[in-house]
């Protein structure tokens, strides 16, 4: 593995885990998550505004 392809995965690492607090720190405040930080863990945004309170 390469020295840019490691700080590539890195980069992609540190990107997944900061849209993951984003997202989760939104719906703890009761605000929906921004679209491109759902998209960017594999979830739809138009399904995931469908999710409803229990």
């Amino acid at each position: 593995m390469s020295n840019r392809s490691l700080f590539s995965a890195l980069g992609d690492l540190f990107t997944t885990f900061g849209s993951a607090v984003a997202a989760s720190r939104s719906v703890e405040a009761g605000r929906k998550p921004r679209a491109d930080d759902l998209r960017r863990l594999g979830m739809d945004p138009a399904i995931f505004n469908r999710i409803g309170r229990f």
